[in-house]
């Protein structure tokens, strides 16, 4: 049995990866927080064109028919470079949902990137629900579509991660969506936000292993000092192991194991650890300089703590695990 990458999927995610880095940067992603939009247009319609956001739908649909697999590493990507933009839900949780659903026609406007659309499960705050063509919601089991048009109450609201705003949505309007699975919504969501968390990470651990090197004290860098260096490989082996516990939920989601929730909130509770502990370590290492808003770092800390949060926290998938293993 394989267990390593094609070289097509490979590709595809160096592809990625060159186009955020010219497109996607800091400066970018500083304008949204100082703007009330959570996605750049211009970003977003190269996605499209490239095939990321209708990567999960099928050919006959205008997607590429590829499967979660494909996508985990390039989610990856969109948390090394802090992607602002709804790519989890709608790419990794929407698009599938309407090819299952049979949506034919909001489907096809969604690979193509015609249309915006946005995912949240309960009763909470929807994730750019201001800016999104449609919202499909998971709540008490059913997952439900919701145009957002006059449903939209009062302005977005605040979030740690300013590129992040949410918005409160009128649920009487909600209708069911025939043939989606809550408990795949849910699992593609969970699995979906903790392969950016893992890009978050390696963001955050290579960033600070550059600053530790050239940083001075005592007439050496500080990366020198065991205890930076102790820090710093606790952070690397954490995302070590989080990213194959990632890629198997991938892997279970896209072959549709009965196990597939089990892996993919042992991927969420992985990946949330290993995020959690590069931010912290991030933070240390950068000492006083990572506490302004001038420096960049602030950009990923703050989206790998609103992300850990989303689509269920650490215990309530360390629940979901032992729930699993010890029926």
């Amino acid at each position: 049995m394989r267990f390593a990458f094609s070289d097509d999927q490979l590709a595809f995610r160096d592809a990625v990866r060159d186009l955020l880095a010219k497109m996607a940067g800091p400066d970018t992603l500083r304008a949204l927080w100082d703007g009330d939009r959570g996605r750049d247009p211009v970003v977003w319609s190269h996605l499209a064109e490239m095939g990321v956001l209708g990567l999960l739908a099928p050919e006959s649909a205008g997607g590429l028919g590829l499967d979660e697999i494909d996508l985990v590493l390039i989610l990856e990507e969109c948390g090394r470079a802090a992607l602002a933009g709804p790519v989890v839900e709608h790419a990794a949780v929407a698009v599938p949902t309407l090819a299952a659903a049979e949506a034919d026609s909001p489907l096809r406007a969604a690979a193509a990137g015609d249309i915006v659309v946005t995912a949240a499960s309960g009763r909470a705050a929807v994730p750019f629900g201001a800016e999104a063509d449609l919202l499909l919601i998971e709540r008490d089991g059913v997952v439900q579509a919701v145009e957002p048009a006059d449903l939209i109450t009062g302005d977005p609201l605040t979030s740690v991660d300013r590129s992040r705003p949410f918005a409160e949505v009128n649920w009487s309007k909600a209708i069911p969506l025939p043939g989606a699975d809550p408990a795949l919504f849910r699992a593609r969501a969970a699995a979906a936000t903790a392969a950016v968390l893992c890009g978050l990470a390696a963001h955050l651990i290579e960033t600070t292993a550059g600053y530790v090197k050239e940083r001075r004290q005592f007439g050496v860098p500080i990366g020198s000092f065991q205890a930076v260096k102790h820090h710093l490989a606790d952070a690397l082996i954490a995302l070590e192991h989080a990213r194959p516990a990632v890629y198997y939920a991938a892997w279970s989601i896209a072959t549709g194991q009965p196990t597939l929730s089990r892996d993919a909130s042992f991927a969420k509770a992985y990946a949330n650890e290993a995020a959690g502990l590069a931010a912290r370590v991030a933070l240390q290492c950068h000492g006083a300089i990572g506490y302004t808003y001038e420096h960049d770092l602030h950009l990923w800390l703050k989206r790998v703590w609103s992300l850990r949060l989303a689509w269920g926290d650490t215990p309530h998938h360390r629940r979901q695990v032992a729930a699993a293993v010890l029926h």
